[in-house]
């Protein structure tokens, strides 16, 4: 492994004030023993506990160590985020602060990184977990895999390596943090995945529920449509509603007929039906040109921009 690297290992955390202790020994540990020149990150998330406090006293006693502390919890993502614009490094390796990701695997991130990857994500392939939340997450890494055609089979493993540039392309909000590796494959990054040793939970207890699986699926359809059709919206809503208005149409034609055939349509379900669709149609097809128009308006806000800074550069 090559020394010259300088690495950046950011740790959000919220309440884990047992485990950091151990934390922070096991990477000291791997560090010293692989000669790697990194700054600690650690974002506290808002804890109620001593958390907070400790992190302080490891930057006071260590000046690799660098903190920001959240006055209210505001969730890993926003942790992230602040992380990544913070972080020096060449390379930024994330990991949980629980010890359940394994600190000895940053040596094998970074050479899997050095094979030519901008991104490589952990798979947890043997997990210490309960059923109850490993099959839940097999389900959503399949779905994951599906729709959006990175093949990848832990998608919210939070041992995770980038090369620094990756992160200044991706823009962390809500619950994004389980979709960065969609968020950057579809800025054209390379991805890779290696497995990692995971460990089960000694300390403290997990901070997400069942319903983080409701939650995902709804930001994965979040993701799914930002990296697909944010700049083309029409694609989208205008499918929709082109598929719907002309199944509508067709019911209608087909009403149309029996009428004249001098059948009644008036209580029929069908002919409600019919103009429910043609409404449908007609709302998504709208919503569809104006996405397109508020694109084209911030493409046209942007090219003016750019204009007037080459001709302030072009001024002598």
């Amino acid at each position: 492994m090559k020394n010259k690297s300088r690495i950046t290992v950011l740790v959000p955390l919220f309440n884990e004030e047992e485990s950091l202790p151990h934390l922070k020994v096991a990477l000291d540990e791997v560090l010293a023993r692989e000669k790697i020149r990194a700054e600690l990150l650690f974002v506290d998330d808002g804890s109620s506990d001593g958390s907070a406090g400790m992190i302080d006293g490891f930057a006071r006693e260590d000046k690799r160590v660098k903190v920001i502390h959240f006055r209210r919890n505001r969730g890993k993502s926003a942790a992230l985020e602040a992380g990544f614009r913070q972080a020096q490094g060449e390379f930024v390796v994330t990991m949980d602060a629980d010890l359940q990701d394994d600190p000895n695997e940053i040596p094998s991130l970074i050479a899997k990184l050095e094979q030519g990857f901008d991104m490589v994500s952990g798979w947890k392939r043997k997990r210490h977990d309960p059923l109850s939340k490993i099959m839940p997450s097999k389900f959503f890494n399949l779905v994951a895999r599906l729709t959006s055609g990175i093949h990848l089979h832990d998608f919210n493993c939070g041992l995770k390596i980038y090369r620094r540039e990756v992160l200044d392309t991706i823009d962390l909000y809500g619950e994004l943090h389980r979709f960065i590796p969609i968020l950057a494959g579809s800025q054209g990054w390379r991805i890779g995945e290696l497995p990692v040793q995971h460990h089960a939970r000694k300390w403290g207890k997990t901070k997400f529920g069942i319903s983080r699986f409701l939650y995902g699926f709804l930001d994965l359809l979040t993701v799914l449509f930002i990296t697909r059709f944010a700049v083309r919206p029409m694609h989208l809503f205008g499918g929709i509603g082109l598929l719907t208005s002309l199944v509508g149409f067709a019911i209608l034609v087909y009403l149309t007929v029996m009428w004249f055939m001098g059948h009644g349509i008036g209580n029929r379900p069908l002919f409600f039906l019919g103009i429910l669709l043609m409404i449908v149609g007609m709302q998504s097809f709208s919503i569809g040109l104006i996405g397109e128009m508020i694109t084209h308006h911030h493409a046209s806000l942007r090219l003016l921009q750019k204009n007037n800074v080459k001709e302030l550069e072009e001024k002598p």
